[in-house]
């Protein structure tokens, strides 16, 4: 039953997902995480180059740091969808409940959704700080994940529970037996090391935060 919960929920914004511009229906709980324009609503932590290009936000290395860009909004609980790309087979995530360092990049709460075209890296998968890889998806999908072109990322957090669908694959299925924190920012990571080059668009969230 859970799992037909999830494709319920999720059925509308595949839809959503799978068109060149996704629109949201008035009345609906879906709303635009990115604006497609520019990075209103959107936080720069660290020295790495985040611009808006063609409708999608282009993430580079400038650097061998970490580099993030977070929402200054704080979610707890919320259903995600967006697609990515990896312009190089650098490493990059999306965390959620994150919390910062006071001005560093050093990341204090927050696990993350993986991301990383490289096969076999285990996108789609769920790393900790300070607990690191909580879940990986099955050996069988790690070649889900699509080089050189768009992925279609659906991510479901409800308290403890964590869902990844990649390109419409459920990639982990997972309830954490130790929650930290309660809310944080969402936010995408490059990772250290140079040579991440990576694209975001279509940003669509269903803040689950207020119920």
């Amino acid at each position: 039953m859970r799992s037909l919960r999830f494709v319920s929920w999720f059925l509308p914004i595949l839809v959503l997902a799978q068109t060149p511009a996704p629109t949201i229906e008035s009345g609906s709980d879906w709303a635009a995480l990115f604006n497609g324009r520019d990075l209103a609503g959107w936080v720069n932590v660290g020295r790495e180059k985040w611009v808006v290009e063609n409708g999608a936000i282009h993430g580079s290395a400038v650097s061998h740091d970490y580099g993030y860009l977070r929402t200054e909004k704080d979610y707890s609980d919320f259903d995600l969808s967006f697609r990515f790309k990896c312009e190089t087979l650098g490493n990059s995530g999306l965390f959620f409940r994150a919390r910062f360092k006071p001005g560093t990049t050093e990341i204090v709460q927050g696990p993350q959704f993986e991301i990383d075209c490289t096969i076999g890296r285990h996108t789609g998968g769920v790393y900790d700080v300070g607990r690191q890889w909580l879940v990986w998806p099955a050996p069988e999908n790690e070649t889900v994940v699509r080089q050189g072109d768009w992925n279609e990322y659906l991510l479901q957090v409800h308290g403890v529970h964590y869902v990844s669908r990649l390109n419409g694959v459920t990639m982990v299925d997972y309830t954490d037996p130790k929650r930290f924190g309660e809310t944080g920012s969402i936010a995408l990571q490059l990772h250290a090391g140079g040579g991440a080059d990576m694209l975001f668009k279509d940003i669509l969230i269903r803040d689950l935060s207020r119920r």
